[in-house]
């Protein structure tokens, strides 16, 4: 499985971005997506994930209220919505799945919330 993250970028506190996660090979629909994050000189932390049908997420404290994990699986895509952006939600972003028999993730794409 192959994925592709986008839709990082700069944006200023209190502010929205939201980011895409485009799966190919394998059967998208059929298993769990998560995001990701890994702020600098900081392990990569568990922020958010979703069911293989879409209806049931989870997400971590710190983000919950905030971010909104959500998936079209006729486009292969999870999203991840981030409102009332933090300079803490500064980070790298990579979504995860395990398919196939093994972890997969993307390469990953960077947020930063500064003014």
């Amino acid at each position: 499985v192959q994925l592709v993250e986008s839709g990082g970028g700069l944006v200023q506190p209190g502010g929205s971005l939201r980011l895409a996660c485009a799966a190919s090979g394998g059967t998208f629909s059929t298993y769990a997506m998560n995001w990701y994050r890994q702020a600098p000189g900081k392990g990569r932390d568990w922020v958010a994930g979703i069911s293989s049908a879409g209806d049931n997420t989870y997400y971590a404290d710190s983000v919950k209220g905030r971010f909104t994990i959500s998936r079209d699986n006729a486009k292969n895509t999870v999203y991840l919505g981030m409102n009332s952006l933090k300079s803490e939600d500064t980070a790298a972003y990579y979504c995860y799945c395990y398919a196939m028999g093994r972890s997969n993730w993307g390469q990953g794409t960077q947020v930063t919330v500064s003014s």
